[in-house]
């Protein structure tokens, strides 16, 4: 990493507004102060530049804020100032309260950091929080940050996500569903392409040139033996057979209660998960403050904090800035995995 916050031979990071009455601008101005300090890449910030410098006065921190008019711009900025790309916002924002009709503003902010990645402007995007209620009053199709951005980028099958932090990575298989929807959803089919995207996530992405995989189990001790429960044997167990036969190296399925402790995590790089808090559980006993984000299977680098808004404290200066500051790093690290895999092609 250069003193300017830039790694030879990659552009800046593209962070998004996210939800403005939430966190993120405060995250955006903290992560700033402290780039020399705890070694920040740089960023170009997507939001509204006069309301970020508002609120840095309202938190009591000195950051200077400077509007530009590229993510070129910005490298040159980076080391004076905060720079921002202005994102207009259709009404003011009070802290603490989202109002859908900024819902405009907070997807174009996203269009607006794809656009700048898929140009080569940005090495990677890293996305701030946002306030899902709030953009579906305004009409938000999709449930989520990962499915929107899949879109964006003109896929047919799904991303993964991956959060990772600790020395932890998981992937759920099934994400934002109520639990009895997340089982009944649940596919031998859709483990496996979790796990393909997940496996060629690592190699791509984090340079692990033999990626190892582990299923949890779905049930209470893999479900002994069908007398728990049958899918085990009749979805998890078939996913992880056709995985071996494509030649990938899969472990499971394992029962869950004994398989995130350390010495179980030796044995593999990432575990698939049947469901959200499966994964989100263990990630964030293990490494609550700073876990990440990570969308595998994008044509480009996309991480985000491993948070919400939280609108409770928005505006008060508690915010913390360590997973998007771990965000903005496995970003770098990922672009320039990608980078190096594409200079020997």
């Amino acid at each position: 990493m250069t003193a300017d916050g830039l790694r030879p031979g990659l552009a800046p990071l593209a962070l998004t507004m996210g939800e403005p009455a939430g966190i993120g601008g405060e995250l955006a101005l903290k992560a700033w102060s402290c780039r020399s300090v705890k070694a920040v890449p740089a960023f170009v910030l997507l939001d509204d530049p006069e309301r970020i410098a508002a609120l840095a006065r309202r938190i009591g921190l000195d950051v200077p804020v400077e509007a530009v008019g590229s993510a070129g711009e910005a490298v040159g900025v980076f080391s004076r100032a905060l720079p921002v790309l202005p994102t207009s916002l259709d009404h003011s924002v009070e802290l603490g309260l989202p109002d859908p009709s900024n819902g405009a503003a907070v997807l174009n902010s996203i269009e607006q950091a794809v656009a700048l990645v898929h140009a080569g402007e940005c090495a990677g995007m890293v996305t701030n929080p946002i306030q899902k209620s709030a953009l579906y009053e305004a009409g938000f199709g999709y449930p989520g940050h990962t499915e929107y951005l899949a879109a964006l980028a003109g896929m047919d099958t799904e991303p993964v996500m991956m959060l990772a932090g600790g020395g932890l990575r998981v992937v759920p298989v099934t994400i934002h569903l109520p639990l009895r929807d997340a089982i009944e959803t649940l596919s031998t089919d859709m483990i496996v392409q979790c796990g393909r995207v997940t496996a060629a996530g690592l190699r791509e992405d984090f340079g692990i040139a033999q990626p190892r995989l582990a299923l949890a189990a779905l049930n209470p001790h893999g479900g002994e033996s069908g007398s728990l429960g049958m899918e085990e044997i009749e979805i998890i167990a078939p996913a992880a057979e056709i995985l071996r036969r494509e030649g990938y190296s899969v472990i499971g399925p394992l029962p869950a209660d004994t398989l995130f402790h350390a010495a179980a995590r030796s044995r593999y790089d990432a575990v698939l998960c049947m469901y959200h808090d499966q994964a989100l559980i263990p990630l964030k006993t293990v490494d609550f403050d700073t876990g990440v984000n990570i969308t595998l299977g994008l044509p480009f680098v996309r991480t985000s904090p491993d948070h919400g808004t939280a609108l409770d404290i928005a505006g008060t200066g508690k915010a913390d800035p360590s997973s998007l500051i771990a965000a903005m790093k496995t970003a770098v690290e990922m672009a320039g995995y990608r980078a190096s895999r594409q200079a020997v092609r």
